[in-house]
């Protein structure tokens, strides 16, 4: 969802940019999922998240090389809480999120670099200038 603003040219962090923003790419999640399943020994709540959490700064950073695009238009707090409300909440607030459960299991990540994830995902057209 944060991917148009920068296409566009007009993306940035939201809010002050310094809450934490867990991300997983998906391979990784469903990997992890299936790992999980294969395990009965393991049970209770993990974290499916990539061991190298970044803050909402760094995530719009990265996303706007990725696509060769400008990272510049922070969008305050205030516009987000009028725009979608207690959901905004999800982005503002933010969790420094780590799979310490999952990787002490013996799990081991595809795509742990958030550079690299961005690149793998995003095709080849989207990046261009």
């Amino acid at each position: 969802r944060m991917g148009l603003p920068f296409r566009l040219g007009v993306g940035g962090p939201m809010g002050s940019g310094e809450q934490w923003m867990p991300w997983i790419h998906l391979d990784d999640e469903v990997r992890a999922l299936r790992f999980l399943i294969e395990r009965p020994h393991a049970s209770g709540p993990f974290n499916l998240t990539s061991p190298q959490p970044v803050s909402n700064r760094g995530f719009s950073e990265i996303l706007g090389a990725s696509l060769h695009r400008p990272s510049w238009l922070r969008v305050p707090a205030w516009v987000l809480r009028l725009a979608v409300g207690e959901m905004s909440s999800l982005v503002l607030e933010g969790q420094r999120a780590f799979p310490q459960r999952l990787l002490g299991e013996g799990f081991e990540f595809r795509f742990s670099d958030l550079q690299t994830t961005l690149d793998a995902i995003l095709e080849p057209s989207a990046r261009r200038a």
